[in-house]
């Protein structure tokens, strides 16, 4: 499962239960890695991990034995229950990832015409991982009291829910509804 040597990784976008045969299909992009047709994969986020094996392989509207970063398709795995997995968790290699709630990270605001304003210590945002959106409360670090728009801070974020979530990965939020500014994820605390 690992192509120019990073493991296998899809963000669940969408899933479609298959009752005639209890499966259930997760659509996605591949970000990373490659999955072959009988791989052992890890559900993972929210709270939740469950090891799966991937029965079918939909790309393009048909079936391929294997699928690499880039593409667009649809894994069906079975043994899932209804409500155990859901938009926003990931498919990974088993092991390579897991779900974090408190991170420090490096966070840029837009401009005030773009939708950013204040930050304070407090707020509660919401963050935009892949096709997961959690909300958190921020604290900044460093001394600041506030951020403005159109400036740069370090701060730490705490999730309601636990992310899949790696060091260097960007992230966007969303601050009272509006678009807000982009991040990276510095160290994962816990």
């Amino acid at each position: 499962m690992e192509a120019t040597g990073k493991p296998f990784l899809m963000h669940i976008g969408d899933l479609f239960w298959r009752n005639q045969v209890r499966a259930v299909m997760l659509t996605g992009l591949i970000e990373r890695g490659r999955v072959h047709k009988g791989d052992s994969v890890e559900i993972v986020g929210f709270g939740g991990t469950a090891l799966v094996a991937v029965e079918e392989i939909e790309a393009s509207r048909r079936y391929v034995d294997e699928a690499s970063a880039g593409m667009n398709v649809g894994l069906l795995i079975r043994g899932t229950a209804a409500g155990a997995v859901e938009r926003g968790q990931v498919l990974a290699a088993p092991g390579s990832i897991s779900g974090h709630t408190r991170f420090a990270a490096d966070i840029t605001l837009l401009s005030e015409e773009h939708g950013a304003t204040e930050v304070r210590t407090g707020e509660r945002l919401h963050f935009h991982f892949g096709t997961a959106v959690v909300a958190g409360d921020v604290t900044l670090t460093g001394g600041l009291d506030v951020l403005h728009p159109l400036h740069r801070g370090d701060v730490t974020i705490m999730l309601e829910r636990p992310v899949p979530l790696e060091e260097g990965q960007s992230f966007a939020l969303r601050h009272r509804g509006r678009a807000a500014g982009s991040g990276h994820v510095m160290h994962i605390l816990n």
